[in-house]
C-alpha cells in the first residue's frame, strides 16, 4: 500500500531546525554527573548518595543503580514517579538493616508527568532495606520512583502543556505535564496517548482512540519533522477527520519544542495520508474574551468599554433590584447578577424583564460559559455546598429555566467564595473555605453529550499565599486570586498550572472586586477610589464611578 504523507505545520514562527536523531527534547538541557558508590560508607551515606544520584537520569540512571544490589538494580523502575523535596533525613527503623527516608514534600510526579504540588510540612516516608555485597552497603529494596532536591527538580524538569480538546472539538485545552528536558518529545506523546489527567477526565476529549500506543520507543525529529509512529490498526480505523485531529493535537502539543516544525504520522515507519478535506478546523487555542465590562453604576447595570459608560443595549433598568456581581455571557447579550445582599440570582435578555433563578442565603457571582449556562454555588437546603448552572437564554419568560445541582463530595463542609468558568468551557476556578483556611482549585467540568452539565471532577490545588475570596481567569494557563478589603492593602497574585510559585503583584489599598481581560496587562481592580488597570509593576486609576467591572465569562 503507497501512503501519501501531509504534515500539520506547528503554529509558530521560526527557522527549520537541522536533522536529529532523537529529537528527544532540549538539546542544552544540563547534564548531572553524580557520585559513585563510596569506599567504606554508611547506609545513611549510601541512602543520602543513591537519592543525589537520581539526577543522573542520562543512560537510564547508572549511576543510582550501582547503589543497589543486582536483584534490585534491575527490577528498580526509576521512571514511575518523581518524589521532589525540600528537605529530607535518614531515620533508622525497627528491622535490622531498614531505614526511612524522611521528606518535606514538594512535588509528587507520576509516569506520565502530572504533577502534585504540596504545601511546606507535608512528609513523606520512604522504607529502605539495606545489605552488605562484598563488604559495602547496597541497597536491596526500594520503591520505584526517585527523590531529587526541589533546586535540582526545576534544573531538570520542565513544565509544558500537552493538548486536549473540549467535547465540540472548538477549543484547545492545555494540560501541564513536567517531563525531563532532555526526553520531552517522546514523554509528551506517550502522555497525550494515555489521556488526560485525573482532573481533566469526563470534561476534555482527545482524537487518539484509547488503546492506541507508540509502534517504538521514541519519535525522532528529523529536519524538523517528527515522526511519530503509532499502531496501525487503531490508525487505519481513525476517519479522515480524526487522522487530522490527532495531527492538529500534536503540532499543538509539540509548540514548545524549538527543534519541531511540523508533525508526520507513521505506521509501521510509513507515511500515513492526512487529508485536509476543510471539513476540521484547528482548535482555538486560550480563547479571547471581549474587550467590554459589564459594571454597576448609579445601581443600574451598564457597559465600560475604552474607559467610557454606556448603556447596555436593549437591557431594562433593574436598578429596583440594587444588582452586584454582574456577569455578561461571551456569545449573546446575556447578563446575570446578584441582589444587594447577594441572596437572589438574576438573568436579564434583551427587551425581557429580569428573571429570578435561584434564592440562598448566600451566592458566589454569576459566571457564563461559551454554551450560554450561567453558573453560581451556594448551600443548599441542608446547607452542603452546591454548585447549581442555567441556561436562561433563549427561554420564552414564564417558562421553566433548564437547570442543573450538582453537591461535589469534595466540597462538603466548605464555603464557596467564588466560582469562574474557564473560557473554553471545560473547567472551573472554585474558591472555597473551610475552618478559616481558604483553597484555589482548578476542576473540570463533565458534560452529557447535548452539552448539559453533570458533574465536577476531583480538582487539583494551586497554592496560594493569600487567603483568596476571589479570582479570575487570565488565560488558558493562569489565574489571578486576592483577598478583597475596602480597609486594608491588598496584594494579588498570579497562580500558573505551569508553575508552583505564586507571582505576587503591585499591592494595592482598599481593592474589592477584580477582573481580567486577555493576559496579564489586562487586570483591573477596584476600590472606593475608582476602577484601576495593572500598568507594568504598579496600578493606574483609569475612570471613577462605576463598580465591580466583569470582562464576559
Amino acid at each position: 500500500m503507497v501512503m501519501l504523507a501531509s504534515c500539520a505545520q506547528i503554529p509558530r514562527s521560526g527557522p527549520v531546525g537541522k536533522s536529529k536523531d532523537e529529537g528527544a527534547g532540549n538539546p542544552n538541557a544540563p547534564v548531572f554527573f553524580p557520585a559513585a558508590p563510596r569506599a567504606g560508607s554508611s547506609p545513611e551515606t549510601v541512602i543520602e548518595d543513591f537519592y543525589m544520584a537520581g539526577s543522573g537520569y542520562e543512560d537510564d540512571y547508572p549511576v543510582a543503580r550501582q547503589y543497589l544490589t543486582q536483584a534490585q538494580s534491575v527490577t528498580w523502575k526509576p521512571d514511575k514517579r518523581a518524589i521532589v523535596f525540600r528537605e529530607a533525613q535518614v531515620v533508622k527503623a525497627a528491622g535490622e538493616n531498614e531505614y526511612l527516608y524522611e521528606l518535606d514534600l514538594a512535588y509528587s510526579v507520576d509516569a506520565d508527568g502530572v504533577a502534585t504540588q504540596f504545601p511546606p510540612g507535608t512528609k513523606e516516608t520512604i522504607p529502605l532495606t539495606l545489605e552488605r555485597v562484598e563488604g559495602e552497603w547496597r541497597i536491596s529494596k526500594v520503591p520505584d520512583g526517585t527523590a531529587i532536591p526541589e533546586e535540582t527538580f526545576k534544573v531538570i524538569y520542565g513544565a509544558n502543556p500537552i493538548y486536549f480538546y473540549d467535547p465540540t472539538f472548538t477549543y484547545a485545552v492545555p494540560d501541564y505535564r513536567w517531563f525531563i528536558k532532555k526526553n520531552t518529545v517522546k514523554s509528551m506523546t506517550s502522555a497525550l496517548l494515555a489521556g488526560p489527567a485525573p482532573y481533566l477526565r469526563g470534561a476534555v476529549v482527545s482524537a487518539f482512540p484509547s488503546g492506541m500506543k507508540l509502534a517504538r520507543e521514541s519519535v525522532p525529529v528529523v529536519s524538523g519533522a517528527a515522526q511519530v509512529d503509532l499502531s496501525a490498526k487503531e490508525l487505519f480505523d481513525a476517519s479522515a477527520e480524526d487522522r487530522q485531529r490527532m495531527q492538529n493535537q500534536l503540532a499543538l502539543t509539540f509548540r514548545s519544542q524549538p527543534d519541531v516544525i511540523n508533525v508526520q504520522l507513521r505506521a509501521d515507519q510509513d507515511l500515513v495520508r492526512v487529508e485536509d478535506n476543510g471539513t476540521v478546523l484547528p482548535p482555538v487555542l486560550d480563547k479571547s474574551v471581549p474587550a467590554r465590562q459589564i459594571a454597576v453604576n448609579n445601581g443600574d447595570l451598564v457597559r465600560y468599554e475604552n474607559n467610557r459608560i454606556t448603556p447596555l443595549p436593549d437591557i431594562q433598568s433593574v436598578a429596583g433590584l440594587g444588582p452586584h456581581s454582574p456577569a455578561e455571557s461571551p456569545v449573546s447579550q446575556t447578563a446575570a447578577f446578584l441582589n444587594g445582599d447577594k441572596t437572589t440570582l438574576y438573568s436579564i435578555e434583551p427587551g425581557q424583564p429580569a428573571r429570578q433563578l435561584t434564592t440562598r442565603s448566600t451566592l458566589t457571582g454569576p459566571s457564563f460559559s461559551p454554551n450560554d449556562w450561567v453558573w453560581t454555588a451556594g448551600p443548599g437546603a441542608n446547607g452542603a455546598a452546591e454548585v447549581v448552572a442555567y441556561k436562561p437564554t433563549g427561554t420564552a419568560p414564564g417558562t421553566g429555566v433548564p437547570s442543573v445541582t450538582m453537591t461535589p463530595a469534595w466540597l462538603t463542609g466548605r464555603t464557596v467564595k467564588d466560582f469562574r468558568v474557564s473560557r473554553e468551557g471545560t473547567r472551573a476556578l472554585v474558591i472555597s473555605e473551610a475552618n478559616g483556611k481558604s483553597a484555589v482549585q482548578i476542576t473540570g467540568i463533565v458534560r452529557n453529550p447535548d452539552g448539559v452539565p453533570k458533574d465536577l471532577t476531583l480538582p487539583i490545588t494551586l497554592l496560594s499565599n493569600t487567603a483568596a475570596d476571589q479570582g479570575a481567569w487570565v488565560n488558558g494557563s493562569t489565574v489571578a486570586v486576592m483577598s478583597g478589603s475596602a480597609s486594608s492593602t491588598v496584594v494579588p497574585e498570579l497562580l500558573s498550572l505551569a508553575s508552583g510559585e505564586p507571582q505576587q503583584l503591585a499591592p494595592w489599598d482598599g481593592l474589592t472586586s477584580l477582573s481580567v481581560g486577555n493576559g496579564a496587562e489586562q487586570i483591573y481592580g477596584q476600590s472606593a477610589a475608582g476602577i484601576f488597570q495593572r500598568v507594568g509593576n504598579g496600578w493606574e486609576l483609569q475612570l471613577k464611578g462605576p463598580t465591580e467591572p466583569a470582562f464576559p465569562g
